[in-house]
């Protein structure tokens, strides 16, 4: 590599896009040339953490002084947003990781039924890659448009791939229990996660009707190699806690199974993933917190299966797997500036 890649920030202002800043300012192969956010101000103003760290401010977003600067475009806008603006800068020749939900399902429709909004960009949609490189480390090099996984969907996907992908379990009784940190809900004020209203309070929200579930299935049932789908209970709940994710997950196995079995098939397929840590403790969000760590662990209770497992909301979650995803796709080795 001739020299550090420039790469934008779109959306530089939300709690995920100050993770990913402060990864990128570690990183030997890149340099942060362009932040955008619709506040007109520093970075360092809209994250004090990064006072002396980097002296730039955000602009307004244009694609032609982004594809100028960068050759790479992480975004950190909402749902909805990426769709508007992933076309332009693919047109330029900018490589795009997008931190939102837009380019992860790949099914238009689901997208609208899901999202509750017409999916404007199909192309985009057909060619983009699930940048979860766990199981897709292959597909992720040559790609110029990633879908970067969200927190509870890493979490349940990861703590399930290799149970589908060998078969071990029944496709259509999966329940998945998770619990998130409140900046999980992201930096705009909401009422729910007003702090009178959610501290010393544990709550479930969006029951039987959560926008990952779709993406979730998805994800699982091409982990299964296809064939009959996935289909879980997924059910989210608010912690009042700053960050991290926690998930029990609920399987029921096709044939009896022994725990060390399990264990060690875990061992074996994540052994070339340098952030999954198959643990044999009860993993705690403590234990990965501020990390790329994914945590697992695995248990046989009265024959059915449970993985217990955690990760950082806001890192591997979220800005940790998007730089997975760049040194991938820079041919520069994964871990680079994540441990």
């Amino acid at each position: 590599m001739a020299g550090p890649v420039g790469v934008a920030v779109v959306g530089a202002s939300g709690y995920a896009a100050r993770e990913l800043i402060q990864i990128l300012l570690r990183h030997p192969g890149v340099r942060i040339a362009t932040a955008t956010s619709r506040q007109d101000e520093r970075l360092d103003a809209l994250h004090p953490s990064l006072a002396g760290r980097i002296d730039l401010a955000c602009e307004p977003f244009d694609a032609d002084r982004v594809a100028e600067r960068c050759g790479f475009a992480f975004l950190g806008v909402p749902h909805t947003a990426s769709m508007a603006v992933v076309p332009s800068l693919r047109e330029r020749g900018v490589k795009v990781i997008d931190l939102s939900a837009d380019y992860r399902l790949k099914d238009a429709k689901v997208y609208e039924d899901w999202y509750g909004h017409v999916h404007s960009d199909p192309a985009g949609l057909a060619e983009a890659v699930y940048g979860l490189p766990e199981l897709f480390r292959e597909q992720i090099p040559p790609a110029e448009l990633i879908a970067n996984p969200g927190c509870y969907t890493s979490t349940s996907i990861l703590s399930l791939a290799p149970l589908v992908a060998e078969d071990l379990i029944d496709r259509k009784s999966i329940i998945i229990d998770a619990k998130s940190g409140v900046s999980g809900a992201g930096r705009s004020p909401k009422l729910t996660t007003h702090y009178p209203e959610c501290n010393e309070s544990l709550s479930a929200y969006n029951v039987g009707r959560h926008r990952h579930t779709p993406e979730i299935d998805q994800v699982l049932t091409t982990a299964a190699g296809g064939g009959e789908s996935v289909e879980v209970i997924f059910t989210p709940h608010l912690v009042p806690m700053d960050r991290g994710i926690f998930a029990t997950v609920y399987a029921t196995p096709r044939k009896p199974v022994a725990e060390h079995d399990l264990i060690e098939l875990y061992r074996l397929f994540y052994s070339a993933s340098p952030f999954v840590r198959v643990v044999s403790h009860l993993p705690a969000t403590k234990d990965s917190a501020y990390s790329n760590f994914f945590d697992v662990a695995v248990r046989v209770v009265r024959g059915r299966i449970l993985v217990l497992a955690c990760l950082d909301n806001l890192v591997k979650g979220a800005a940790g797997v998007a730089v997975q995803n760049l040194n991938l796709m820079l041919g520069m080795p994964e871990t680079t500036a994540l441990l």
